[in-house]
């Protein structure tokens, strides 16, 4: 079918149904949106009540259609039946493969019936659930391909095919022939357990992460643009190995006013932090964020608030509130506004988990990173951060894999005193402000893909 070539641009994006896939698609969006292009974002029914219900908690504004932004929000069922546990990765991934296409035609259908000057004109997919681009293009609508971690990351998944021909992964994804994988000299390489899949300890979960990476290069190969949130400068040589990449990041919130839009959290965020914040001194705070997904023993746990409480600094944890160890020193809170946080004048740490959306948070505003990655691309993330960038410093496990609380203390005082590191992390900010500014590579990328759009 003939690609539509609509009145006014319509786009619908489709994330994958997680915390750190969501995030970075809607920052994508409300860029579109704020040059007049209306969008329609798409998530399934258990993500999108989370999100309405964490926006109503935080007084946000509870309505599917952010019209200052040209955005409305909508769901699509997940196609499993209310017996089954929705938190079931497998289950979800495979109903999702099975059902989304069809759920995706029919909501096409009835947007292009109700208003045929606003037809769907493309598709915009998170690069995990490429299998909607086929159903894009049926409903003659653009298919583009977004890609939510680094660069690196998505090189990697693109060179799978060659490392199974040559030996380097087996058919579950494990190194088998060296113990590193390298893309580059100027890309850190990939140890045997860094991998985007890698779960030593779970096979099954493996798999299921590596036949997720399979598709990502099949998906590469369905479209002829590739939106990555990051930037030339930050990754030239990943970006380079990349087919049609479009960098446009990294993707910052838009600095408009709090009862504007729904943020798309999905737990309500906790303002009194800020106002915590105000009254402590300048680069004073530690602020601990492991993400959406990071589950920890009790052990662990322990040891991370007494390694806390050793270093004598102030800290921020975001963790739930029934884990709180009533220091004299911390505040916990159940979720934080994250940027808002990280462009505090006191805080002049992140312990962070190394998400790719909090790494870019972190070198935007130009804050040294404590690096506790928990699983998939985290690893990699925190070679570029500590090897790559020198902007941060690891906190190492023991034999036991419990990161001790001497070992925490240890690192906090070690970065404290790191002159050289904090000048790092405020250069890395430049690049970032600069990239996304007025004439940078990630600006000029964007302007150019608003006017593919409009086209």
């Amino acid at each position: 079918m003939a690609i539509i070539n609509s009145k006014i641009p319509h786009i619908l994006v489709v994330p994958f149904p997680a915390q750190g896939h969501v995030k970075p698609l809607m920052k994508l969006s409300r860029q579109i949106a704020k040059h007049g292009i209306k969008v329609t974002f798409v998530n399934i029914e258990s993500v999108h009540e989370k999100i309405v219900s964490a926006a109503k908690r935080s007084d946000e504004v509870d309505e599917d259609e952010d019209e200052e932004h040209n955005i409305a929000m909508t769901s699509i069922p997940e196609g499993i039946s209310s017996e089954d546990d929705k938190s079931d990765t497998f289950k979800l991934l495979e109903s999702l493969r099975s059902t989304m296409p069809g759920f995706l035609t029919d909501l096409i259908e009835r947007i292009n019936s109700t208003n045929g000057d606003e037809k769907i004109s493309c598709v915009i997919a998170d690069v995990t659930i490429g299998w909607i681009l086929e159903t894009a293009e049926k409903m003659g609508a653009e298919p583009v391909v977004f890609m939510p971690s680094s660069a690196a990351a998505f090189a990697m998944a693109l060179h799978i095919p060659k490392l199974l021909e040559e030996g380097s992964l087996d058919e579950n994804g494990t190194i088998t022939k060296d113990e590193t994988i390298s893309l580059s000299e100027n890309i850190p390489s990939w140890t045997k357990n860094e991998l985007c899949w890698s779960f030593s300890n779970d096979l099954k979960t493996q798999k299921l992460f590596f036949d997720c990476s399979l598709r990502v290069q099949k998906a590469a190969y369905q479209t002829k643009l590739l939106l990555c949130n990051t930037s030339q400068e930050l990754e030239p040589s990943a970006c380079n190995l990349i087919p049609n990449s479009l960098p446009i990041g990294p993707l910052l919130n838009l600095k408009t006013p709090k009862s504007s839009f729904i943020s798309c959290n999905f737990h309500p965020e906790d303002e009194s932090c800020i106002s915590w914040l105000n009254n402590k001194p300048s680069k004073s705070v530690i602020y601990v964020s492991f993400g959406s997904l990071a589950i920890f023993s009790q052990q662990q746990l322990d040891e991370l608030a007494l390694g806390l409480e050793l270093s004598g600094h102030a800290f921020l944890w975001v963790v739930r509130s029934d884990l709180a160890n009533g220091s004299q020193f911390g505040k916990i809170v159940e979720w934080a506004p994250q940027v808002k946080v990280l462009s505090h004048v006191s805080v002049g740490c992140f312990l962070s988990h190394c998400g790719w959306n909090s790494t870019l948070e972190g070198l935007s505003n130009g804050v040294p990173f404590l690096c506790w990655p928990y699983f998939a691309d985290q690893y990699h993330n925190q070679n570029y951060v500590c090897d790559k960038w020198g902007t941060g410093l690891r906190i190492d496990s023991d034999e036991n894999g419990i990161r001790t609380r001497y070992e925490i203390k240890k690192k906090i005082d070690m970065l404290s005193c790191d002159d050289v590191l904090k000048g790092n992390a405020l250069k890395m900010k430049e690049i970032c402000d600069k990239s996304v500014g007025e004439g940078g590579s990630s600006y000029r990328n964007f302007e150019m893909f608003i006017d593919h759009l409009r086209k």
